[in-house]
C-alpha cells in the first residue's frame, strides 16, 4: 500500500497547489485580490462548523497516506481495481475543479463576504450544475480515499462532504438568493445543486 499512499500525497499536493495556491495567484494578477474570504458566521454557527470540517477534511487528506505510511491498516487491502479508481476519480475532480475554477473568472472566491457583490455564473459546466467546483473536490475527495481507503480517509471525506453541503446549503445560496434575487431561482430551477436534474428549485 505504500505506492498508493506516496501516489495519494503527491496527486493531492498537485491538486492543492494547482486549485488554491496557483489559482490564487492568477486571480491576484487579474482583479488584485486573490479571492479568499476564509471562515463566515459566529463560532458554532452552522455556517462556521462548514469552514472548520473543511479545514478537516484538508488535513485528513494528508493524515490518510501518511498514517498508512507509519503503519495505519487499510479497511481494503490489496485491491489495485478499487485503487485505480480512486485514482482516475481523483484526477479528473482535480481537472474538473481547474476547469469550473477557469469558468468562474473574476467571481472566484473562497469563503463569503455577504457584503461583496459578484457576477452570477451560468456558463459551461455551470449551465447544468450550481456547484461543479465543490462536485469536482467531492470526487477528488472519493478518489483519494478510494487510493488509502483506511478510517481517517474516510472521516476526511465524511468531513467534506458535510462541509460542502453546509457551505452551499447555509451560506452561499442564501447570499445568492439575497444578491441576485429572481435571476438566481430561475437559474437554480434549470440547474441541479451537485448533480444535473438533482436539486433544483422548485418554482411557482
Amino acid at each position: 500500500m505504500t505506492g498508493w499512499a506516496w501516489a495519494a500525497l503527491a496527486l493531492y499536493g498537485v491538486w492543492l497547489l494547482s486549485t488554491f495556491g496557483v489559482r490564487a495567484l492568477i486571480q491576484r494578477r487579474r482583479t488584485g485580490d486573490t479571492g479568499f474570504r476564509g471562515l463566515s458566521g459566529t463560532p458554532g454557527s452552522a455556517s462556521w462548523w462548514a469552514g472548520i470540517l473543511f479545514m478537516v477534511a484538508l488535513l485528513g487528506a494528508v493524515a490518510a497516506p501518511a498514517a498508512t505510511l507509519v503503519g495505519l491498516p487499510v479497511l481494503v487491502g490489496q485491491a489495485p481495481a478499487v485503487h485505480g479508481t480512486g485514482t482516475s476519480l481523483a484526477v479528473a475532480g482535480l481537472l474538473g475543479t481547474l476547469a469550473a475554477q477557469t469558468t468562474m473568472g473574476a467571481s472566484w472566491r473562497v469563503g463569503v463576504d455577504q457584503d461583496e457583490r459578484t457576477a452570477l455564473v451560468t456558463d459551461g459546466a455551470f449551465s447544468y450544475v450550481r456547484n461543479p467546483t465543490f462536485t469536482a473536490m467531492a470526487a477528488t475527495g472519493g478518489g483519494l480515499a478510494l487510493m488509502v481507503p483506511n478510517l481517517l480517509a474516510v472521516v476526511a471525506l465524511a468531513a467534506l462532504i458535510v462541509a460542502i453541503e453546509l457551505q452551499v446549503r447555509v451560506v452561499e445560496e442564501p447570499y445568492l438568493r439575497a444578491v441576485h434575487g429572481s435571476v438566481y431561482v430561475e437559474y437554480a430551477a434549470t440547474a441541479g445543486r451537485f448533480l444535473p436534474w438533482l436539486g433544483r428549485f422548485r418554482t411557482a
